[in-house]
């Protein structure tokens, strides 16, 4: 058997690749044409992409692996925003606090039909489940380094709870936002953001040292 050639493994990674994106993509168009993920079925997937059976599992697992392989960038690109979030940098930290969240919303809206099937399949699919938890994990890792942070330059009480603060802050958000969303047209999107940052900074990043019992 003659041996692979680099051209020849080259050429077979980039249609691999174009394979993954045209069903992802076909997914994530089924999705945000307001089909919901438990009623589009492998077959109807595999007719919307035109690729056929043995290829599609060639490629993924199951059609719940496609979900969150189309859903791992999207998750890349809110934990690189993430982590550029820095309270202590800059004044108007609430203000800076309000666009960050300004921006998170428009990337949630611009994937609403990814997420709102990524929350559906979590519920009964352990795949997706095991993504949605770790998803969420990673960022109240990160917000438990900031609050942690935070507390070391004395910037908020040291009575804080980071732990719990951090899972109010990772879990707790993402639900507010998937629930604004789906009751909300957009138009009040900036009061939103705007309020969920004042929640977070004055009960969290700069809580007064002496809270009323």
């Amino acid at each position: 058997m003659r041996p692979v050639t680099r051209h020849q493994a080259d050429s077979y990674a980039a249609r691999s690749a174009a394979t993954r994106v045209q069903v992802t993509s076909t997914l994530e168009r089924l999705l945000n044409s307001g089909t919901a993920f438990s009623d589009i079925s492998v077959q109807r997937l595999l007719e919307e992409a035109g690729v056929s059976r043995a290829t599609f599992y060639a490629h993924f697992q199951s059609k719940s692996d496609a979900l969150v392989r189309l859903t791992d960038s999207l998750r890349e690109s809110l934990l690189e925003l993430a982590q550029l979030w820095d309270p202590a940098a800059g004044e108007g930290g609430a203000d800076r606090l309000a666009r960050f969240f300004e921006e998170v919303i428009k990337i949630h809206r611009a994937h609403q039909g990814v997420i709102t099937a990524v929350g559906e399949a979590a519920s009964y699919d352990s795949a997706v489940s095991d993504f949605y938890t770790a998803n969420l994990e990673n960022f109240e890792e990160i917000a438990l380094r900031t609050v942690l942070s935070e507390q070391a330059a004395g910037s908020t009480t040291a009575d804080l709870d980071a732990v719990s603060a951090s899972r109010i802050i990772a879990w707790g958000g993402a639900q507010a936002i998937a629930h604004h969303i789906r009751v909300d047209d957009g138009s009040r999107d900036a009061v939103f953001a705007r309020e969920l940052a004042l929640i977070w900074w004055y009960g969290a990043y700069r809580r007064p040292t002496e809270v009323r019992k």
